[in-house]
């Protein structure tokens, strides 16, 4: 085989194992949407431990000179705390995540859906239809306020929506691994 067609050869592979790792991860991400969130908070924490270790080592022994020392260290202690809080109490860690970026997500869809259903209402004499703009404020609206009293389990929603999205994905990239196979 020319060069050219065993490297297509391995890039289709590389993105037929992607696609399995992403169908695997939505799989998880459907079927245990709580497990899948709890992952996902420890892989946030050893990043942020790594992240923090990394940053202070690149300026103790990298050379990694910002002009902004002092910012630099307290970003990076700061990153190493939150690393291992996260990873001492991954339970405590999720729910506290998962509620605090939950309600980030509820306010800012309320937000949205009354600032749409207030332009729709004021400017409604430049629409046809000002339902369907109306329908979409009011459906924002009640995303965010059952977001906003129910977190955890709101969080666990969009966890499952996002697997199932997963899903989707990997399927596109078993389409694209197919093609590059056979080309």
């Amino acid at each position: 085989m020319p060069i050219a067609q065993t490297l297509k050869r391995r890039i289709a592979l590389i993105t037929g194992l992607r696609g399995v790792f992403m169908l695997l991860a939505g799989l998880y991400a459907v079927f245990a949407p709580g497990a899948a969130l709890t992952v996902a908070v420890i892989a946030g924490g050893a990043l942020f431990l790594v992240d923090g270790l990394l940053g202070l080592w690149s300026l103790s022994f990298g050379g990694a000179k910002t002009g902004n020392f002092w910012f630099d260290v307290v970003r990076n202690v700061l990153a190493i705390i939150a690393g291992v809080l996260i990873l001492l109490s991954p339970l405590l860690a999720t729910l506290f995540t998962a509620a605090v970026l939950t309600a980030m997500v509820g306010l800012q869809a309320l937000v949205v859906g009354v600032m749409e259903i207030t332009v729709i209402v004021r400017e409604r004499h430049h629409y046809a239809r000002i339902w369907p703009v109306l329908l979409s404020g009011v459906l924002y609206v009640l995303f965010g306020l059952a977001l906003l009293f129910a977190p955890l389990l709101g969080a666990l929603v969009l966890v499952t929506l996002a697997g199932v999205l997963a899903i989707l994905f990997s399927v596109g990239l078993f389409a694209m691994a197919w093609r590059l196979w056979k080309a």
